[in-house]
């Protein structure tokens, strides 16, 4: 090996460094590999490989390499959140009934990573169907997190953020629709990014199951990059946009609207009483606000578009769930769907929220999509006279591992108070519900030494803002570090 690689470095730098040749594709994949027989034992975050096929790419990678004919991404060895279909390794989705299945065809995203010149390490753990906040499944069992094993990295794309936090791969690709980059970002101390809706083609994840995937991206569900910096999402994201037909429209990539931070407007919403958040949860939020104002950036800790929080939850939570029933089979979702008549229009219990989305008719659905426009135009015009949103990403940092079976019986401990599980919706709803890029990045790490993320909301097709904004904050105070389980 030419000389020592720091696997904790940036996506980018690493692609320096084999541009230079300081070391070979073949030499950081081989540390690769050391790193995950060393640390995935413990971690359980890389579930499936193929060493001899990831091998064959790196060496094709430094022919490409000494010929001077590499491609964006040209060598950079990484691991696939298992609900992605990787041609010719198993794609279980978190499933055991798929845990056999391999694909002979890759997903649209991963096509456009493997065109782009990354070697394929393996696939990632992820919940079953993706459906936790928590990974883990009967097929492929419990991710630890590379800060504290006795607390879970969050889910769903919670393998592919502990790869990346651990310097197993040197980014991920993810999927969101609750909060399953942002949360598990925010959990272990990485960069997640929910793309705007349409802007990355979703064909070829699970769930939907892969009999019944629409040419379309289902609505609200997106995939996008895990990084360790913010200059990796600008690296990624450009390889990822487009649509899987042309004739498919979906939202467009923006270049930044602004440089630097001077003058850039920003809301900060640290807490609503809507959204109760654990109080360093929101401090970080805060110290995210300070850093950019610090560089000239304006902030504002009133403004806000001009929506009802809960409407915003509501409009969004009835179609998550519509979205999640819809890739259920039949005897699975009727236990869901059967309280609905028992619950009140207007209550917003999450209990009430998920059986009255599950089973929603195609009139209502129309109906809930006519709200959900009129928020998105809301929103439109608050980007128009702001450039971000500075929220919180989650209700909690990192919790313990809870793997009781009823989800609606777990509990969050937000200062003191016992809150419902799947409050972890309620943050993630404001972008997820209008479309909106929305990126989780590291700020600073709890008392208990965990970290403490921010998520930034920015107009559709402005994902670069998103991307440059953490790094701004990132910049001045913060950012990545290598948990201590690298460390050890």
């Amino acid at each position: 090996m030419a000389s020592p690689i720091d696997l904790t470095a940036s996506a980018t730098a690493l692609r320096q460094a084999l541009l230079a040749r300081r070391f070979s594709a073949s030499d950081l994949l081989e540390a690769s590999f050391a790193r995950i027989d060393a640390l995935n034992p413990g971690l359980n975050a890389i579930v499936t490989q193929d060493r001899a096929a990831a091998r064959a790419m790196a060496a094709e990678s430094d022919r490409r390499l000494a010929a001077g004919t590499a491609r964006p991404l040209e060598g950079l060895p990484i691991s696939i959140k298992d609900a992605f279909d990787v041609a010719g390794l198993p794609s279980s989705g978190g499933l055991p009934a798929y845990k056999e299945r391999i694909p002979a065809e890759d997903a649209t995203a991963v096509a456009r990573l493997r065109a782009a010149g990354v070697v394929i390490i393996g696939k990632s753990n992820v919940p079953v169907f993706s459906g936790d906040f928590q990974s883990y499944n009967p097929a492929h069992g419990v991710t630890g997190n590379p800060w504290n094993l006795a607390f879970s990295p969050g889910g769903s794309s919670g393998g592919a953020a502990v790869a990346v936090a651990s310097g197993m791969s040197a980014f991920e690709l993810g999927s969101d629709l609750g909060g399953s980059m942002r949360w598990p970002a925010h959990s272990t101390g990485v960069f997640g990014l929910k793309t705007s809706w349409g802007l990355v083609s979703t064909w070829g994840l699970i769930p939907p199951p892969p009999e019944r995937r629409p040419p379309r991206n289902p609505d609200l569900l997106v995939a996008g990059p895990i990084t360790r910096t913010a200059e990796d999402l600008a690296l990624v994201l450009p390889v990822l946009a487009g649509p899987r037909d042309a004739a498919i429209v979906g939202a467009r990539l923006a270049a930044p609207r602004r440089a630097d931070a001077r003058g850039l407007r920003v809301a900060l919403w640290a807490e609503d009483p809507f959204a109760p958040t654990d109080s360093e949860v929101s401090s970080a939020v805060r110290d995210a606000a300070r850093r950019l104002a610090e560089q000239g950036a304006i902030i504002d800790e009133t403004a806000r578009p001009a929506i009802r929080f809960a409407d915003a939850f509501e409009v969004y939570a009835l179609l998550n769930h519509a979205v999640v029933a819809y890739c259920l089979p039949p005897k699975v979702r009727a236990p869901i769907q059967a309280p609905a008549r028992g619950f009140s229009p207007n209550d917003l219990s999450h209990q009430a929220l998920q059986a009255r989305g599950a089973s929603m008719t195609p009139s209502q659905y129309h109906q809930v999509s006519q709200r959900r426009a009129a928020l998105k135009r809301q929103w439109a015009r608050f980007f128009e006279r702001y450039d971000a949103v500075l929220c919180p990403p989650a209700p909690v940092g990192a919790i313990p591992h809870d793997h009781s079976p009823d989800i609606h019986a777990r509990r969050l401990d937000v200062n003191g108070d016992k809150r419902p599980y799947l409050d972890f919706l309620i943050w993630a709803s404001l972008a997820t519900g209008a479309d909106l890029p929305a990126l989780s990045a590291p700020v600073t790490l709890s008392a208990a030494g965990l970290p403490l993320g921010v998520q930034v909301i920015t107009a559709i097709g402005e994902d670069l803002l998103a991307a440059a904004i953490g790094g701004w904050i990132t910049e001045a105070g913060g950012g990545f570090q290598a948990p201590p389980i690298t460390r050890a």
